[in-house]
């Protein structure tokens, strides 16, 4: 692909899936990003959720787990991807807040989601970076599906 490649943030509670090529950046802590990418077709998409499940008050909204791994497979099929080229890589999930309570474990509670939507609609993990004391910073490519990933210390001022 010879044009520039765009560059974007992505928030929490957010996802994409660009029609070009793009770098996306975002910061984990106990959230998690599903990046699912059509290894044939070069389409990749990428979601970043805070809590499991949606509870069923309000919207359904991609803040949830449950919500943003299957809106993001849709758009990713809507895109033109085939599903039985469909990869995941999981990110996140860090206990970046001290506590005793296990009803707190969020991150690992994301962690859970992922793989049993995934498991369902039969999407193979082909990398994944979850748990643990630390956040993430990853940066995914959609063209090619790659992503590169370092830690964030929590104790860092941001």
């Amino acid at each position: 692909m010879t044009e520039l490649t765009e560059s974007i943030f992505l928030y929490p509670a957010a996802l994409v899936v660009p029609n070009k090529q793009v770098i996306v950046h975002t910061i984990l802590g106990s959230c998690v990003s599903v990046c699912l990418f059509d290894t044939v077709n070069k389409i990749g998409g990428i979601n970043h959720y805070m809590l499991p499940f949606w509870n069923g008050n309000g919207l359904p909204s991609p803040k949830y787990g449950n919500i943003a791994i299957e809106k993001l497979y849709e758009k990713l099929i809507i895109a033109g991807a085939n599903p039985d080229y469909i990869i995941a890589k999981v990110f996140g999930g860090g206990e970046v807040i001290q506590t005793t309570i296990p009803h707190f474990n969020i991150g690992k509670k994301n962690i859970l989601v992922a793989h049993e939507i995934l498991k369902l609609n039969k999407i193979k993990i082909a990398a994944e970076s979850t748990g643990g004391k630390l956040g993430r910073k990853i940066v995914f490519n959609t063209y090619t599906g790659e992503v590169t990933q370092r830690y964030v210390n929590s104790s860092a001022n941001t």
